[in-house]
């Protein structure tokens, strides 16, 4: 651990700093701003200590843009979750009020106590790949506005509107059938063709957008996209928001962490889970959207699903069961994908082919734990990863 930690609480225009010792005795704060100028008086200010270590709140959110700047000098920087910062800060003297002074102060103590902190590193693929799928989405939902729009236009001027799924050119063909007399109608008509227009352009980004998260994916040499279920858009996700899969010590763990292990709620005799509304739920409607792709083809997730409903279960605890074992089918897969990243074609280090994290057989047991831990033993249950 460095002697000096320098809490750091960001802003978009300013950054406020609190330097503390072993001790948590204060050697110095100040407010800067993150122009060019304040960042440099900053640097400046947290250099005068030689053996430092720089603890930024939010470096994958708020922070990110000081983080980054900071590890491109050659600072040693790790990330303090702002959920730790707040706890430091309401246990601290002062009743809890919220200043950036006080946040500061609590990032460095956060810093100082906590072991494990994820240290930060120049961005790589992961963010490209996080930066487009966030883009593919928005256009996703442009898309649907737009649709959701003409829809609305159309069931005026169409007896009976048109069809859920509808296409710019089946829009088209659909409006040219139509020749209204009055200004109300040609109005919505000109309003209806502006929006297919809108809607020809979105499809065009969002073919270009996919064709760019394929190749990007396909670069990291991750055969995610091998999976049933998983496109360039859910492969991307995964890469993107979990970046190094080595940081969950187990399937278990990452079940946890994206929201697929189910939680107990049982009470006197009954023994029952629900469903868990925590973890990452980008990451949880990749998973769900897997789910989905598997129960609408003829696969091993459709049959393991029917079976669990032919043992008594509701639809939404089978549909539940069946995303907790696909968690643990991605898990085995990136595991196995960053396995072979680091040794390449033939190599020995990491995991034995004996393994439950390096075999991409999914008929591996998986635990349905609600917590991270040790994986009891289950029933065998063979569930096909791929079509």
């Amino acid at each position: 651990m460095a002697q000096v930690i320098i809490g750091v609480d960001p802003h978009k225009r300013s950054a406020t700093i609190e330097i503390i010792n072993a001790r948590e005795k204060a050697l110095g704060q100040g407010r800067f701003g993150t122009d060019r100028d304040g960042y440099q008086a900053m640097l400046a200010a947290g250099r005068k200590h030689k053996d430092r270590l720089w603890a930024v709140e939010g470096c994958n959110g708020i922070g990110r843009h000081v983080a980054q700047r900071l590890v491109a000098d050659g600072e040693t920087v790790v990330d303090v979750p702002a959920k730790l910062s707040a706890r430091a800060r309401v246990f601290a003297t002062g009743q809890g009020r919220k200043t950036d002074p006080v946040d500061a102060r609590s990032v460095a103590v956060v810093a100082l106590r906590t072991e494990g902190l994820r240290q930060v590193v120049t961005d790589d693929t992961t963010v490209a790949l996080r930066l487009l799928v966030d883009r593919r989405d928005q256009l996703g939902r442009a898309r649907t506005d737009v649709v959701s729009r003409l829809h609305h236009l159309l069931l005026e001027l169409v007896p009976g509107g048109a069809k859920k799924d509808l296409s710019a050119q089946q829009a088209r063909a659909l409006l040219g059938t139509v020749r209204p007399r009055d200004v109300v109608g040609k109005t919505r008509r000109r309003l209806a063709s502006e929006l297919i227009g809108e809607l020809v352009v979105i499809d065009k980004k969002i073919k270009i957008a996919k064709q760019e998260l394929t190749d990007l994916v396909n670069s990291t040499g991750s055969q995610l996209m091998d999976l049933t279920g998983i496109g360039p858009s859910g492969a991307a996700r995964l890469l993107g928001d979990i970046a190094d899969i080595a940081r969950f010590t187990s399937r278990a763990h990452f079940a946890s962490w994206n929201g697929t292990a189910p939680i107990d709620a049982s009470s006197g005799d009954q023994n029952r889970h629900r469903l868990s509304r925590a973890g990452n739920r980008r990451i949880n409607r990749a998973l769900h959207i897997m789910a989905i792709v598997q129960l609408r083809r003829d696969t091993e997730g459709r049959r393991y699903y029917r079976r669990r409903l032919a043992a008594g279960k509701t639809p939404m605890e089978a549909l539940r069961a069946l995303k907790r074992r696909l968690s643990d089918i991605v898990y085995r897969q990136m595991v196995a994908d960053a396995k072979l990243v680091r040794t390449g074609p033939g190599g020995h280090a990491g995991a034995t082919l004996q393994s439950s994290a390096a075999d991409l057989n999914p008929e591996i047991d998986t635990s349905e734990k609600s917590l991270p831990g040790p994986a009891t033993p289950q029933p065998r249950t063979t569930l096909a990863a791929a079509s």
